[in-house]
């Protein structure tokens, strides 16, 4: 059911110690179906666009690996406020346009917080490969510098879920790190048992 980590497709990071990350982002975008319509009684027929839902996801883990804080479609800031998604898209936008955003400062986590993970699932279970133009990334929010990306729709075949990056403490600097493991999820909480190999 769970792929093997798939990681060729991400952008590098600059090397260690070129910049100190204080503030990221992870960006998810999509765009709605085109599906043929019948119509009624052989009238009203043609192409339309059917609305897609993907859900972006912030989870927030202390130093033993449990889940403190999370930020997703349910609760979109974290307690601390540190976290803040911009809301829960449930129809999907333009091409290479963002439908989703979770904003992190990361100078405000609190210092309980060692590690983020990020996700991404389709709560109705569309398989990436259908939905058109899907991609998710991790930007530094100052700079706009992509960390990572992933192409959905290319990469993400008949799978439902992915486990798109880390970032952790190290010392007084977060480190990102790509993940890149898909899987077949509806919700964030169905990833724990593989996200914990990642703390």
């Amino acid at each position: 059911m769970v792929s093997s980590p798939h990681t060729e497709q991400f952008v590098k990071p600059e090397p260690a110690g070129a910049y100190s990350l204080t503030h990221i982002f992870m960006g998810l975008g999509w765009c709605m179906k085109k599906v043929e319509s019948s119509g009624f009684l052989g009238f009203g027929g043609g192409i339309k666009e059917v609305a897609v839902n993907l859900d972006a996801s912030c989870l927030l883990f202390n130093k033993s690996g449990r889940l403190v804080d999370q930020v997703c479609a349910g609760q979109l800031q974290s307690q601390c406020g540190a976290v803040v998604h911009s809301g829960d898209d449930i129809t999907g936008g333009g091409i290479d346009t963002e439908n989703e955003r979770i904003i992190v400062n990361l100078q405000h986590l609190p210092a309980a917080v060692e590690t983020l993970v990020f996700t991404v699932t389709s709560p109705e279970g569309e398989p990436f490969a259908v939905i058109p133009h899907a991609f998710c990334l991790l930007a530094d929010a100052i700079s706009d510098a992509e960390l990572f990306r992933y192409d959905l729709t290319i990469e993400g075949d008949d799978y439902t879920a992915l486990i798109l990056a880390k970032l952790y403490r190290d010392g007084d600097e977060w480190k990102p790190q790509p993940i890149g493991e898909r899987a077949q999820a509806r919700h964030h909480e169905e990833l724990m048992p593989l996200i914990q190999a990642y703390l």
